[in-house]
């Protein structure tokens, strides 16, 4: 995954991609030709206008199809404006751009921190020849969402008494989307929009940690046994983080993987004293009793396959009403602990999958080498420990020098990152399926690899293979 800076572009390959970003922003896009203005109220994508040819907004996330723009598109433009209007994007987390496409990440850019301005330009997706290409940008606006609307050549009328505008942004008391349970599912996450509040039940705050809420368990198991999959168990370790990341999103008044607070629901998990080999979450709002819960859980194809899947043997859930709107908010939290023998066990399949791909490319197998792994999960463990990604470490130590540190003597070291993937076979496909990655994989003159992966940062799992040469 390449790390961008301001003015640093890459090409974009075939096909659709996603940028998300997570936290207390709202997601617009602009779509204009080479003048860059709209042609009209159509091309502004926002969160009460969420979809135009080639593009749809879901939650935090903008999926743009490019062949799909209206004819004349050559430029979407990538805003964020925080949520509440008016508040200088300074005084909220720093928003960080990550890229997708249906093969992995892609790409991640982290600009300079804001000061006051209230709307951030944060990427602009162009043509240029006969392909798309993806530019950072980092610059700030400070005349607010419809200022930046206008002047893009968007129809914003104000009305003096205070009524939404007709066209362009409207307030964020707004319906968004249809009335009903909206939910998140965990590989990539991305958090929706909030829907219309429901009747707010009456029933605690939240559930206890210690005892299965109103029969979500066996709810749960009945649902897993239908598909073939072995039951989970309640976890209170699970359990407290799901209730806090719940209150979280409660207090905030939205749906997100990260919190107002600027901690993500897996960061709340390690917090809690799980240490994970792998997790996944549903972030809803709108059910109001868990059997209303799993039933929309499993009426939808991904979030059901979650909470069916084999491979998590432990579950906790919490809800949280929010005292404001009576929305409610809920956190489920799926995962397989960490014991002693996954880490060899997961660090060995990424190597024989890795070796797969070499093979079938007339290349050599790379032998694993104890001094690589060892760097290669320290600098998991770091990311994880630090909340960054990065190939530098915040000291300045780069892969050579954490590769010598371990006593590897290798004449040349490459080095692979990845975050937020859940197995070793998702984080494998999505290296060969991004040009730089693949490089390395695929490089012939490499002989020896190194791998590791430590669960609990901001964005879930952090991967690391290490080559040598």
């Amino acid at each position: 995954m390449s790390e961008l800076v301001p003015g640093g572009n890459l090409p974009l390959p075939d096909g659709a991609v996603t940028v998300r970003v997570s936290g207390p922003f709202d997601v617009s896009a602009l779509i204009t030709d080479d003048g860059g203005r709209v042609r009209g109220d159509g091309d502004f994508v926002f969160y009460n206008q969420p979809s135009a040819p080639g593009a749809r907004l879901d939650g935090d996330t903008l999926t743009v199809d490019p062949p799909r723009l209206r004819p004349g598109a050559t430029r979407v433009t990538v805003v964020v404006s925080p949520a509440e209007p008016g508040t200088p994007l300074g005084r909220l987390p720093a928003p960080t751009l990550h890229v997708s496409t249906p093969g992995g990440r892609l790409a991640r850019f982290a600009p300079p921190r804001p000061g006051q301005e209230t709307v951030l330009l944060l990427a602009e997706i162009y043509r240029r020849g006969g392909g798309w290409k993806l530019r950072a940008l980092g610059q700030g606006y400070a005349d607010g969402l419809a200022g930046l609307a206008r002047d893009f050549g968007v129809d914003v009328l104000d009305d003096a008494t205070g009524a939404a505008p007709a066209h362009g942004p409207q307030p964020r008391s707004a319906t968004r989307g249809a009335p009903g349970a909206q939910v998140t599912s965990p590989a990539p996450p991305s958090p929706p929009s909030r829907p219309a509040a429901p009747t707010r039940p009456n029933r605690p705050s939240h559930t206890p940690a210690s005892a299965d809420p109103d029969g979500f368990l066996a709810l749960v198991n009945s649902a897993r046994a239908a598909a073939g999959s072995p039951p989970v168990a309640l976890d209170v370790r699970l359990a407290s983080a799901a209730r806090a990341h719940a209150g979280a999103m409660a207090a905030a008044g939205r749906l997100g993987v990260e919190g107002r607070d600027g901690v993500s629901v897996y960061q709340r998990v390690t917090a809690a004293g799980y240490t994970y080999l792998t997790v996944g979450e549903h972030l809803v709002s709108g059910p109001r009793t868990p059997a209303e819960f799993v039933q929309y859980c499993l009426s939808d194809e991904q979030p059901g396959r979650t909470l069916c899947d084999p491979a998590f043997t432990q579950a906790g859930l919490a809800y949280v009403g929010d005292g404001r709107s009576g929305d409610m908010y809920w956190t489920a939290l799926w995962a397989r602990p960490l014991t002693p023998g996954d880490l060899a066990r997961t660090a060995a399949e990424v190597v024989d999958l890795t070796n797969r791909e070499r093979v079938r490319a007339g290349l050599s197998p790379l032998a694993a080498d104890p001094l690589l792994t060892t760097a290669a999960q320290a600098h998991s463990a770091d990311m994880v420990a630090r909340a960054f990604y990065s190939h530098t470490s915040p000291e300045g130590s780069r892969p050579w020098d954490r590769a010598a540190a371990a006593g590897a003597r290798r004449r040349s070291i490459g080095e692979n990152i990845a975050c937020g993937q859940r197995s070793p076979a998702e984080v494998v496909d999505g290296w060969m399926n991004s040009p730089g990655h693949r490089a390395n994989i695929l490089k012939p003159d490499f002989t020896h690899i190194g791998t590791g992966f430590a669960g609990g940062g901001p964005a879930g799992m952090y991967w690391t293979q290490l080559f040598g040469a």
